[in-house]
């Protein structure tokens, strides 16, 4: 299923639902950040997706992060939330969702890189190399506060 995302943009179509869903910044003892090339918006983001029934939130986090990448990881805690009603994501069968994401910070614990129906490339880049990625930038903002080591407090919007 294709995407567009509609960020600050008058003309985004609006709403009609609110899914709960998580991103993970992982990073590597090099210091490498994990992204996705993903196959629904050809961009580059950080591995994640929507919450089920019956799961924590962290294994939300897990379970995402492996499906899309191959890679176990151990949730650290939370970067931020980010719940702006001017940031749409419109799916070609008709649903307009709103952005409901909390993005988490972990660390790999195994496995090993492998693509999936989600992401057609999977690769560890050094955080001076993101210039040279095409990545939205919602997803710019939600890399930035999870590097940002400094911040003590989750973001909040």
């Amino acid at each position: 299923m294709s995407r567009k995302d509609y960020f600050n943009d008058d003309a985004a179509p609006k709403a009609n639902s609110v899914v709960p869903s998580v991103t993970a910044v992982v990073r590597n003892t090099d210091g490498l950040l994990l992204l996705i090339h993903k196959t629904d918006n050809d961009l580059w983001a950080l591995p994640g997706g929507g919450h089920d029934i019956g799961e924590s939130i962290a294994e939300t986090v897990a379970r995402e992060v492996m499906e899309e990448t191959g890679i176990s990881v151990s949730v650290d805690g939370i970067s931020g939330l980010y719940t702006d009603p001017r940031h749409v994501m419109a799916y070609d069968d008709g649903e307009v969702r709103q952005q409901f994401s909390i993005c988490f910070r972990a660390h790999p614990v195994g496995g090993s890189i492998r693509t999936s129906d989600e992401s057609k490339e999977v690769r560890w880049v050094s955080p001076t190399d993101l210039d040279e990625l095409d990545i939205h930038p919602s997803m710019r903002l939600r890399i930035a506060h999870g590097l940002d080591l400094s911040r003590t407090a989750p973001y909040i919007g």
